[in-house]
């Protein structure tokens, strides 16, 4: 399981910081394992409890029993956990501001903000806060590094609700910038959504008691922030 770093492991649970560019099922891609495969080859059976999309980093939980499974989708319905996402980010989004926009469907696996009083609309709200500022003159920022924070679990809401903020990701194929993020030299430092889920914190299926899981931000979203904070120039 090279690249995989475990966070959590007991009779019920799985936990694992997930790696950008890897699907957490089977897909339509011939031949791509998918993390679940690889990661049922070493530890057995396991349930899918939540998904991230294929650029996006973080924190993925397992369940392993379908009765684990059961309490956590029930717990997921209703919004329990908490969970906590780094972003990078075109623009100089608010301080602190709640995004409140229902989602609809789209083409092609897409959402989009929903019109007033759509039938299918669902409810979605997210928080941000922006963390720092990035001017990067360079590359004709600013960016921002900023914290969202879903209370709802909507298919894309976190990068819908930031295009509907004004601050889209700062390369994002599906809603906003194709990409890559090159720094002022032509030199490319970052070629996926920068997307990072950093916490999931949760009540245990089987003890109830609170289960705080982190991942650290990875090498790659690492060195897209250093070039961004050396104003958009190549760091030496």
């Amino acid at each position: 399981m090279a690249g995989l770093v475990l966070l959590h492991e007991d009779a019920h649970l799985l936990a694992v910081a997930k790696p950008p560019g890897r699907i957490v099922i089977p897909g339509r891609t011939a031949g791509e394992r998918s993390l679940r495969e690889e990661l049922e080859a070493a530890h057995g059976r396991l349930w899918v409890v939540h998904r991230l999309d294929r650029g996006t980093s973080g924190v993925l939980l397992f369940a392993r029993s379908a009765e684990a499974h059961r309490t956590l989708n029930l717990a997921f319905d209703a919004g329990e956990p908490e969970k906590r996402y780094l972003a990078i980010v075109r623009g100089t989004p608010p301080d602190d501001v709640r995004v409140d926009v229902a989602l609809a469907r789209g083409r092609k696996g897409k959402v989009r903000p929903a019109r007033p009083g759509e039938a299918g609309a669902k409810p979605s709200a997210t928080r941000f806060r922006r963390l720092e500022t990035l001017p990067a003159p360079a590359l004709g920022g600013p960016y921002a590094l900023v914290e969202a924070l879903p209370e709802t679990g909507r298919t894309h809401q976190i990068r819908v609700h930031l295009l509907a903020l004004g601050a889209p990701l700062a390369l994002d194929p599906d809603y906003g910038e194709e990409g890559p993020l090159r720094g002022a030299g032509g030199r490319e430092w970052l070629g996926r959504t920068p997307l990072h889920a950093e916490r999931l914190a949760l009540r245990h299926p089987a003890t109830g008691l609170r289960l705080e899981l982190r991942a650290p931000l990875p090498d790659d979203l690492e060195a897209a922030l250093a070039m961004l904070r050396s104003g958009g120039r190549d760091p030496s």
